[in-house]
């Protein structure tokens, strides 16, 4: 169950920063935290617990020993079930911190880390190139939005799956949507007769058994959700710990440049944090959903 504590006022330290949060992204992990304590707990976490990931917002206390952030500066990153909170204390340079390039807001630079980041791994994990003809599984969710455009940034064609109703915003981001379900190697064989050459399954295994059997090669195909052990012999992407360091600033220079969008499908203040949750948790977002404070 979900609900708004207070709780103390945490401070810097030597080596952290405190970060005034301005606005936390969700990602699908997010709900399973609270919901599944068995989940939680693979990644270290007991309930209850905090929520969320991603956050922005602005440095409103540095610790002795901290270099290359100061007291207002502009920030957005990652804290494991801290980010939807008044206030988040990170360490520098360990934990995930970046400055906040102008002109990118608190809520879009609050969608980066998770969703950014994975999408861009999950590319990297096939080789993408321009001339590829890649099947992109998810194509509408978070991490889709951004994988989907990064492709086509690099040159590929993009087949992105999607329920009918969100076609045509697929369509908007630059791919060519195919529905998903049984029969989906068949659909994507008709929209693409000069075959596919790569395929990054964002969700399940649905788009990787079909890949395999249009026949990509398995080290061409990558999954994020599949667990350590995807079928088929394909790639097992660990999601934006395997992302480069080069990769966000790759991200906000397309988003400043307009060569990517970041569509935030809703917005929520913090007392709504319970409905943002169960809008994340049904499947049926276009795009980011973010928490502001």
């Amino acid at each position: 169950m979900l609900e708004v504590r207070e709780v103390p006022e945490p401070h810097a330290g030597p080596g952290e920063v405190r970060v005034r949060v301005r606005a936390a992204g969700l990602n699908a992990m997010d709900g399973a935290f609270s919901s599944k304590p068995e989940f939680a707990a693979q990644f270290g976490l007991t309930v209850p617990s905090g929520l969320g990931y991603d956050f922005a917002g602005v440095i409103d206390e540095a610790g002795s020993g901290v270099a290359g952030f100061a007291v207002g500066d502009r920030v957005y990153g990652g804290a494991m079930a801290r980010a939807a909170a008044d206030f988040v204390v990170v360490k520098t340079p360990a934990d995930a911190l970046w400055h906040t390039p102008d002109g990118i807001s608190d809520e879009v630079a609050s969608t980066l880390p998770v969703a950014g980041r994975t999408a861009a791994a999950a590319l990297a994990a096939i080789g993408l190139r321009s001339g590829d003809t890649v099947l992109i599984g998810g194509a509408a969710g978070g991490v889709g939005v951004f994988a989907v455009q990064l492709a086509r940034l690099d040159g590929a064609t993009v087949i992105g799956t999607a329920s009918e109703g969100t076609f045509e915003f697929v369509r908007q981001m630059g791919a060519e949507p195919v529905a998903y379900g049984p029969g989906l190697a068949d659909r994507v064989r008709a929209l693409a007769p000069g075959g596919v050459t790569a395929a990054a399954d964002l969700y399940g295994t649905e788009t990787a058994q079909a890949a395999l059997a249009l026949g990509v090669p398995p080290g061409q195909i990558t999954t994020i959700a599949a667990g350590p052990n995807p079928p088929g012999g394909v790639r097992a992407t660990r999601g934006g710990a395997d992302a480069s360091s080069a990769d966000l600033d790759r991200i906000t220079g397309a988003i400043l440049a307009g060569k990517i969008t970041v569509p935030i499908a809703a917005t929520f203040p913090i007392k709504r944090i319970r409905d943002a949750v169960e809008l994340q948790a049904s499947r049926h977002v276009h795009g980011k959903i973010v928490i502001t404070l």
